[in-house]
């Protein structure tokens, strides 16, 4: 009895351990249970950067010189406008003054810059958005126009004033025309300021002009 339940274990036996084990093809036993852990696959895919900081930043800016455009544009029409000068001497039926309002050149400058500082005020809202929301590209476009008008009435402005205060300084003799900063000194320091600071408040706008189109181009 003992010598047949030996031979059934010694039967069983084989086949529990031929269960566990697979050949290689090479005549060896290879433990199934001890198979390799599945590999793991790692990525290296690029993940492009967001151009929305960029944008953020570019918009900052652009706030910024937009308030620096507004004071040039706005020093340059308070300095003409108030821009006056009376001599000292007169006679009974003269008197030496001298005003902005004049000089059909001077009245010009003082409406395009004051009404180039009042559309940019106007225009803060919009680099506002751009500032809240970096890839919307209609305000940003709004911009580029408005800035682009702007600067050729303020350039033209200018250039027209400068023409005036190079006369005051100088003169023409072909015109026949004498220079008056000899004696209204004052009138003519204040004119050039204004005209300084309205050329000031021109490259303002084209560094915004340049900014606006920067970010249309990445958009």
């Amino acid at each position: 009895m003992d010598s047949g339940k030996e031979v059934e274990e010694s039967s069983t036996a084989p086949i529990l351990e031929s269960k566990r084990t697979r050949s290689n093809g090479r005549g060896k036993s290879v433990d199934v249970g001890d198979a390799p852990p599945p590999a793991v696959v790692v990525t290296t895919k690029a993940t492009p950067l967001r151009k929305g900081g960029m944008k953020k930043g570019i918009a900052i800016l652009d706030f910024i010189l937009r308030l620096s455009a507004i004071g040039s544009s706005l020093g340059a029409a308070a300095l003409m406008g108030t821009n006056e000068q009376i001599l000292p001497f007169f006679t009974q039926f003269l008197q030496f003054h001298a005003q902005w309002s004049d000089f059909p050149m001077f009245q010009f400058f003082v409406g395009a810059n004051a009404t180039a500082g009042g559309i940019l005020v106007l225009s803060l809202p919009f680099s506002i958005v751009c500032i809240v929301r970096p890839h919307a590209t209609g305000p940003r476009f709004l911009l580029v126009i408005i800035d682009l008008v702007i600067m050729a009435l303020v350039v033209a402005a200018a250039s027209a004033a400068a023409a005036v205060v190079y006369l005051a300084h100088n003169g023409s003799q072909d015109a026949n025309w004498n220079a008056i900063c000899q004696q209204f000194t004052d009138f003519c320091q204040g004119s050039s300021l204004a005209v300084i600071s309205s050329f000031v408040a021109a490259v303002f706008l084209a560094c915004l002009v340049v900014l606006s189109s920067v970010a249309l181009k990445r958009s």
